[in-house]
């Protein structure tokens, strides 16, 4: 069952061209559980259903989670909420996941983000900076800065660099992260167009060593080897025909199984569930390789076997 727990506003204020900051807390004032620096918490908004934002606050700080979600125009209803929300107002929230992590045993961070998708790097940045770490965030950005009060002190210090797109070119990404060398990691979260140039300009670099974080998934085109399975669930045995292209996440839930879900596009890890027998098919953005020997993602893995069988 997923845990949803309760948070308190405990302060909301402007943070950057319609960017607001929301500062959240538990409502008797104990401490909240320990985050991961990249990691993203997913508010329940009423009559839309989960929305996953980047934890932008330093992880260090016990009681209270922060985030800053940009108003956007096509939204579906989850930053038009959030931008309603005014201290002492209630929030429902899942516990907080990393699909973003910063790489352990890395001697470099390079991390480059597109405007409001700084996020995630501002709760890394202080926790690099305990460590003596080596590390450069370059921030695309058109006028005014996103979250300028958190940023303040890195652009200061100069390890962080903001490149302002409307008054001058945008710099190549290839010319931000420089090549490969060992040791060396890098992060990306904007912009589909954005992503697309990072994954291309990191294309020939060593498995692993390059990470991006989307803001909505890529749209996921029909799998034109996709086939018929039975899906079955290990502790009850109950089971559902899956047609070809049909999907795993719709199928659990007509079983009963109690399967959180946000993006349903592979990218935030609400439905991360474990494989016990078949062959699934892993079309997510978000499992590692040594990941995706055990677990898969609900919303959009595929199965290559007449059956599979999953802990649900």
């Amino acid at each position: 069952m997923p845990r949803h727990i309760e948070l308190r506003v405990a302060g909301a204020s402007p943070a950057g061209p319609g960017i607001l900051r929301v500062t959240l807390r538990d409502p008797d004032g104990w401490p909240l559980p320990r985050v991961k620096p990249g990691a993203h918490l997913d508010l329940h908004v009423p009559g839309v259903g989960p929305r996953a934002y980047s934890l932008c606050g330093d992880p260090a700080v016990q009681d209270a989670w922060t985030v800053a979600v940009k108003r956007e125009p096509e939204s579906r209803g989850g930053s038009a909420w959030v931008h309603g929300l005014a201290p002492g107002d209630s929030v429902a929230a899942s516990m907080p996941r990393c699909t973003f992590p910063l790489a352990e045993g890395a001697g470099r961070h390079v991390m480059i983000a597109g405007g409001i998708g700084v996020t995630p790097f501002l709760a890394m940045a202080p926790v690099l900076e305990r460590a003596g770490a080596d590390w450069t965030l370059h921030l695309l950005h058109r006028g005014a800065l996103p979250c300028p009060a958190d940023l303040a002190p890195f652009l200061k210090s100069g390890r962080a660099v903001a490149h302002d797109t409307a008054a001058q070119p945008r710099p190549a990404l290839e010319s931000l992260l420089g090549p490969h060398r060992p040791g060396l990691q890098a992060y990306c979260c904007g912009p589909t167009a954005m992503i697309e140039s990072f994954e291309r300009a990191t294309a020939t670099w060593p498995t692993g060593s390059a990470r991006a974080e989307h803001f909505v998934p890529p749209v996921l085109p029909p799998d034109p080897d996709a086939r018929p399975y039975t899906l079955v669930l290990a502790g009850s045995g109950a089971s559902a025909d899956v047609p070809a292209g049909g999907s795993m996440l719709v199928a659990l839930r007509a079983l009963g199984a109690k399967v959180e879900a946000s993006c349903e596009g592979g990218i935030c890890g609400a439905c991360k569930l474990r494989w016990l027998e078949g062959v699934p098919v892993h079309r997510d953005r978000v499992l590692t390789p040594q990941e995706r020997e055990s677990h898969l993602m609900a919303c959009v893995a595929g199965c290559a076997s007449d059956r599979l069988v999953v802990e649900a």
